[in-house]
């Protein structure tokens, strides 16, 4: 089996002292999965896993106020970070990939149960991974979110066509149609899309590993997104309430959901609530409410480290 990569220890500015990360490449089919492992090499780490159109910068501002003890691999999704882009003519269906993607890592790593840790996106595969791999999975931490965006069908029907066309027009986008802007304006950029979700600081915080200079050949100044433009399309990947709760009936293992207020603007509350309520039938669950937008842990981890860390120790 081939090893993953690694640069080896390397302390980063404004680290506390003792805290380490390590930024580490495993091998798939396509390319790289790119990720940062923090802390310790020599125990089996918490899985953490950032938001769509995110990476793994997401959690920069959190792991490091957990215990120095504490394991953690923040991966890049196929399109995210550093990770490589599927290849043409793949398809990303967002909450599904996911459930593949892990099970490939966790059997390059030979381990056997994981413990799951997620922000919106990463949440629902951390719960997709529990439902469908129950005997395997410790526990889950689901931030701001409950399972898969839950949409009703007729919503999810109208969508498909403009999905698909899209996708394909994406896939044909030229290297030089790629826009390019300066560092500042694409901070301003970013910020705009995150509609107060991320702070200005927290964006350039995500985007050490979300954008990269133009390439020379290019002949254009400035910097693009290094994110797959592909993944810009997740209408594909939505599922009807009666599919989330069924699976939520497959869950078993510890489960903390923090839900940030106000946080993201559901389009059905009473849908992430229904997830939960069935989730208690079959799991043990911890729902907490904190103040704090949707990227909770990016913007306020201050507002969450304590239960992030007594749920840890608890289990």
């Amino acid at each position: 089996m081939n090893q993953d990569k690694s640069n080896g220890h390397k302390i980063e500015p404004d680290l506390p002292a003792g805290v380490q990360v390590e930024e580490i490449e495993i091998p798939v089919p396509w390319g790289h999965v790119a990720g940062r492992w923090w802390g310790p090499r020599d125990k089996q780490p918490l899985i953490a896993i950032h938001g769509w159109q995110d990476n793994a910068g997401t959690w920069d501002n959190l792991i490091p106020l957990l215990p120095t003890s504490t394991s953690v691999l923040c991966l890049d999704l196929p399109g995210h970070g550093l990770s490589s882009h599927y290849p043409t003519g793949m398809l990303y269906y967002i909450f599904w990939d996911g459930i593949a993607l892990l099970r490939r890592i966790v059997k390059h790593f030979k381990w056997s149960k994981i413990s799951l840790m997620g922000h919106s996106l990463g949440g629902a595969l951390s719960f997709m991974y529990a439902a469908s791999f129950p005997d395997d999975v410790e526990r889950i931490i689901c931030i701001d979110i409950a399972s898969p965006a839950v949409r009703v069908p007729e919503n999810m029907v109208k969508a498909t066509g403009w999905s698909v066309d899209k996708i394909l027009e994406y896939e044909t986008l030229s290297e030089d149609k790629i826009p390019c802007y300066d560092y500042e304006e694409m901070i301003d950029i970013v910020v705009d899309a995150y509609k107060g979700s991320v702070s200005r600081e927290n964006c350039k915080v995500l985007m050490k590993r979300g954008m990269a200079p133009t390439p020379a050949h290019l002949k254009k100044k400035g910097y693009h997104f290094k994110r797959d433009p592909r993944l810009k399309v997740s209408g594909l990947a939505m599922m009807s309430l009666e599919t989330a709760l069924a699976y939520a009936t497959k869950v078993k293992c510890k489960v903390l959901n923090i839900r940030a207020i106000p946080g993201q603007n559901w389009e059905r509350l009473d849908y992430y609530m229904a997830v939960v309520d069935k989730l208690k039938e079959s799991a043990d669950v911890t729902y907490i409410e904190v103040e704090g937008t949707h990227h909770v842990q990016l913007n306020s981890p201050e507002n969450i480290v304590n239960i992030v860390e007594d749920f840890l120790e608890m289990y």
